[in-house]
């Protein structure tokens, strides 16, 4: 690798994530059902049919995984909760054995030294609100701000920084439009509605964390560079199209008080009446913004409806998921997020790679890993040269963990596990890691 820790700015933060229902174990501690059951358990869903039942037992093994987070040397462990694990029907009682975990969790952080980041929703909605329409529902928002008030009184005063929903167009679009994630829809209006309750219920969050009285409150948004396939204006004007719906709906939405023209070219049939009034509540004032990064998709025209668009194969090297490698996509959008919110910090909150890892003699080697995390530092570096205020970097993942639709075979993690024996294994790039962050 070609930094160190002291190649960063003294106030830089460096830290991992995972998230709840990858990693907990959602049968235990008295959780209620989430539509990531519902969705596991039908057939052709994921692959193998796996679920997030046991995961990696971190709920039991939590203080062993803090432990090695420990001495992986970073500041800031990201973390999430689960709604259905603190209300197992979405509304209405709390679980005491669910708000009692993570009281464990953030203690067992602070312990450490470790700065506790929480993410308040990363995609296990409660079976209970899924029956409702899920993020269809208008009423969305204020069943997410009872579970922020919920969650944030118990904990909220010892977390360094919280964000209300990871990746909004995960929540949005990938699972309504395209299908690939609970609740499993293809339904363009299920999309436009779940998109827009999703920043509404943003913004709701933020407003009671503040009622709360807690600071450093953020959101976090991934985003993958579009690329056109070719210089056509066809192609740019899909490249175009991709970006609006995957990028710049939910950041304009938040920052600029409205949609991408080309967004709604599709969705604006679909939205909500009176979408235009929740502005207001949506652009809630942040103190910091999250950039997921992980590739780029190369755009082509196509035939049909809105989007009117395809992914092509690129030539770039993949990662074992056959996404592209290319740092230069986190450059630009550091770039593109600093010019539009050029007073507020910006940390990336999820960057890494799968890779096809492989435990041999009590070794994992994975030289790729390193090579992956080494390119999008640089161009971290590149852009703290020219001025971004990035202020911080967090890998994905701690952990190999469930990885949604794709099962327990893409492997994420710093730390090899073995799903049978759930024996931990760090691999070498932790290794490397750690004497980097000393």
């Amino acid at each position: 690798m070609s930094w160190t820790r002291q190649d960063f700015p003294d106030t830089f933060l460096f830290g991992a994530a995972t998230s709840a229902y990858q990693i907990e174990g959602h049968a235990f501690g008295g959780a209620g059902p989430t539509h990531w059951d519902s969705f596991a358990a039908t057939p052709g869903n994921v692959v193998r049919a796996e679920h997030g039942a046991r995961a990696c037992d971190h709920y039991h093994r939590w203080q062993e995984d803090l432990d090695l987070l420990a001495g992986l040397g970073v500041d800031v462990y990201r973390f999430s909760t689960s709604w259905a694990r603190v209300l197992p029907e979405g509304t209405g009682t709390p679980n005491a054995e669910g708000l009692d975990f993570y009281d464990r969790l953030v203690d067992g952080m602070l312990e450490r030294g470790l700065k506790p980041a929480a993410t308040l929703y990363h995609w296990e909605l409660p079976q209970a609100l899924a029956d409702k329409g899920g993020w269809r529902n208008a009423d969305m928002p204020d069943w997410f701000a009872d579970f922020t008030e919920v969650v944030m009184r118990r904990i909220g005063d010892r977390v360094w920084s919280a964000a209300p929903i990871n990746e909004p167009w995960c929540v949005g679009f990938l699972s309504h439009f395209l299908g690939a994630h609970a609740p499993g829809l293809r339904d363009i209006r299920a999309t436009a509605r779940a998109m827009h309750h999703v920043l509404v219920s943003h913004g709701r969050s933020i407003e009671v964390m503040r009622g709360l009285g807690l600071g450093n409150l953020g959101g976090v948004f991934n985003m993958e560079w579009a690329n056109p396939v070719d210089d056509s204006p066809e192609a740019a004007r899909a490249t175009a199209t991709y970006d609006a719906y995957y990028n710049r709906f939910f950041l304009e939405g938040i920052f600029t008080g409205s949609y991408p023209e080309q967004a709604l070219e599709g969705l604006g049939p679909h939205l909500p009446q009176g979408w235009q009034d929740d502005f207001a509540t949506i652009g809630q004032p942040l103190d910091w913004v999250g950039v997921n990064y992980y590739t780029r998709k190369n755009i082509a025209p196509a035939p049909g409806p809105w989007p009117a668009l395809a992914e092509i194969d690129g030539p770039l090297p993949k990662t074992q998921m056959g996404w592209e490698i290319y740092p230069d996509g986190l450059y630009r959008f550091l770039k593109r997020v600093s010019d539009m919110v050029p007073d507020l910090p910006i940390f990336i909150t999820e960057n890494g790679m799968a890779n096809d890892d492989v435990l041999s003699e009590g070794v994992v080697k994975d030289p790729e890993r390193l090579a992956y995390i080494d390119g999008h530092l640089d161009a971290c570096r590149r852009a703290i040269a020219e001025g971004v205020r990035l202020e911080g970097y967090f890998i994905w993942s701690l952990l190999d963990n469930y990885e949604w639709a794709l099962g327990y075979e893409k492997r994420f993690g710093l730390i090899h596990v073995d799903f049978e024996t759930l024996q931990r294994t760090p691999k070498a790039s932790y290794h490397a890691l750690a004497q980097r962050l000393r």
